[in-house]
């Protein structure tokens, strides 16, 4: 019998991507990558929100140190870029991503978690790059990601320590975006989804597209992106209608 280590599910227009693999704590395994990666390829084309979640206490504790393989360094390499092929795929897909975390965001966890647009965090969760600990360095594009999200300082601390970050200091620094109670992460995520799936398709695909990818930019080629953006965004046909039903609700105050 095949192993099903990721589960996927379609409900409305949400896909929601649930890493199945608690008894091993989710760690990364090439085998749990390729799934993932075919999850991210079959994505409906209803979608217009995704979720990802864990099964188990902890969303995932990184590389599977069990599964290591003695590499050559130019073998290193490609297994490093297929890492960054599958979390570019979450980043870049044009589909904003929800993630649901607890316990353990550790690694090559912290990376996939850091690879997607809005974060929700349990008080159980806890934030570590242990990559110093075992010798070697990361690879998964935490020294971009991370380093982007919390400072370079500050990611280089954590892993010449290999301290453990706890859910509120993770909060402080945006590896997450709300911190929920025990066992809420998911309901809140598909809070967000829902809200997130209320916007217009190509206003969310322009801000998972773009601001990522303005912040590499410099100063004037970003600014000159951001207009060109704002040109495909302000001229859909869905704008005028929305900009109509704005002006209907004006006066009954702010929607939380």
């Amino acid at each position: 019998m095949t192993e099903t280590l990721v589960k996927t599910t379609l409900d409305d227009s949400i896909y929601t991507i649930t890493l199945a693999r608690p008894e091993k704590r989710n760690a990364v395994s090439d085998r749990l990558l390729s799934a993932l990666e075919e999850a991210l390829v079959a994505i409906p084309e209803a979608t217009r929100v995704i979720i990802l979640a864990a099964e188990g206490k902890h969303f995932c504790a990184g590389l599977d140190l069990a599964e290591h393989q003695h590499r050559e360094p130019f073998g290193v390499v490609q297994h490093s870029r297929s890492w960054h092929r599958i979390f570019d795929r979450l980043q870049n897909g044009g589909i904003p991503v929800v993630t649901a975390m607890q316990g353990a965001v550790i690694g090559g966890g912290l990376e996939l978690a850091t690879a997607t647009h809005v974060r929700v965090a349990e008080s159980s969760t806890v934030y570590q790059l242990p990559e110093g600990r075992h010798g070697i360095f990361v690879g998964g594009g935490a020294s971009v990601r991370v380093a982007n999200i919390i400072g370079p300082g500050r990611m280089c601390e954590m892993m010449l320590t290999g301290r453990v970050m706890e859910a509120d200091e993770g909060q402080r620094l945006g590896l997450s975006h709300y911190v929920v109670g025990q066992g809420e992460s998911l309901d809140k995520a598909r809070q967000l989804a829902e809200r997130i799936a209320e916007n217009a398709p190509m206003a969310n695909w322009a801000m998972v597209s773009a601001i990522s990818r303005i912040d590499n930019m410099s100063s004037d080629d970003g600014l000159f992106v951001e207009s060109l953006t704002a040109a495909l965004t302000q001229t859909s046909p869905e704008v005028a209608e929305r900009i109509g039903d704005f002006f209907k609700k004006k006066g009954q105050g702010p929607r939380t």
